[in-house]
């Protein structure tokens, strides 16, 4: 994100952002009468704006030519940088019109990699059956990253697990996922079709890295069953794990894969209740435009169906 500019009230930019229009206006008809007509404010009015304009800069930016006025040098360097400022600022405003339309605007939504195959997919298809022209502008990342992004208003909202708590977000559940015990195929475990997470305490797991959300469920639920899991490779996106666990790596905690994998077995761990929350999350106070208003109706109407079946 872009360091912000100090844009204080001792700031040029504070003093003469409200002035520019007036200023360019006058610049281009060299005539102080027609470019009050344009601007909708009294002659005498604007005179003593460009007056005023000129002792704040200390700089003649026009000569007088009794009724008309013609660009000084200095005026004409003013001119050029004052325009490209005010189409700056004109593309802006199009641009926050642009993403706050009703029906064709843009909806900034975060969301898991584990989530990215097939949930996230199904429910913009859905959305999009009565919002066909929304934009979205989608952000794969861990649960802390993405909430961090919400708080530098990168993101509108996020679908995150586990469901955050702080005072500044909202945060509402939605669904939980059921975590299988995920072993090689060849692996002596393999024949069970269930399993007590105690029973694992002596393997070795692959995981995902410290701040994601699926490492801090796996965690908690080896604490709860007894043991503290040995980790013997950290990674950062599940597919990859599921795929070391093939490659006899060890074992993993894992959601349900989009398409079954080869070379892994995937087990209902019956103790502890092995589940991860899915919830969506926006920051606490921020008015949001028509189509995140939208986008965060439906995903809260999904509320127990979010997740495939």
């Amino acid at each position: 994100m872009a360091e912000a500019t100090d844009l204080g009230a001792d700031s040029w930019a504070w003093a003469l952002a409200p002035r520019l229009a007036q200023f360019t206006a006058v610049a281009r008809h060299e005539h102080v009468t027609r470019a009050a007509q344009e601007l909708g404010m009294p002659q005498p009015t604007l005179s003593r704006a460009l007056v005023r304009l000129e002792e704040d800069l200390g700089v003649a930016l026009f000569a007088r030519h009794g009724r008309t006025l013609s660009l000084t040098p200095a005026g004409h360097a003013f001119r050029a940088s004052a325009e490209r400022m005010l189409t700056d600022l004109d593309r802006a405003a199009e641009s926050l019109r642009a993403d706050a339309d009703p029906s064709a605007g843009k909806v900034a939504f975060g969301f898991l990699h584990t989530l990215g195959s097939e949930t996230v997919p199904g429910l913009i298809r859905t959305f999009r059956a009565d919002h066909p022209r929304v934009r979205f502008q989608l952000v794969q990342n861990y649960g802390e990253a993405m909430i961090e992004r919400m708080r530098a208003g990168d993101l509108d909202l996020c679908l995150t697990s586990p469901v955050p708590d702080y005072p500044d977000l909202v945060a509402r559940r939605l669904d939980e996922q059921k975590l299988r015990l995920v072993v090689p195929d060849d692996h002596p475990l393999a024949r069970r079709k269930r399993i007590r997470l105690a029973e694992a305490a002596g393997e070795l797991f692959v995981t995902l890295e410290p701040g994601f959300g699926l490492r801090r469920i796996t965690d908690a639920l080896c604490a709860e069953a007894g043991f503290t899991p040995r980790v013997a490779f950290e990674g950062e996106e599940a597919e990859t794990l599921r795929g070391l666990v093939a490659a006899g790596l060890g074992v993993a905690l894992l959601p349900p894969p989009a398409v079954p994998r080869p070379g892994v077995a995937e087990l209902t761990v019956t103790a502890p209740r092995a589940v991860r929350e899915i919830g969506v999350a926006w920051v606490d106070g921020h008015q949001d435009t028509p189509p995140v208003a939208a986008f965060k109706k439906f995903l809260l109407s999904r509320r127990g169906v979010l997740l495939p079946r």
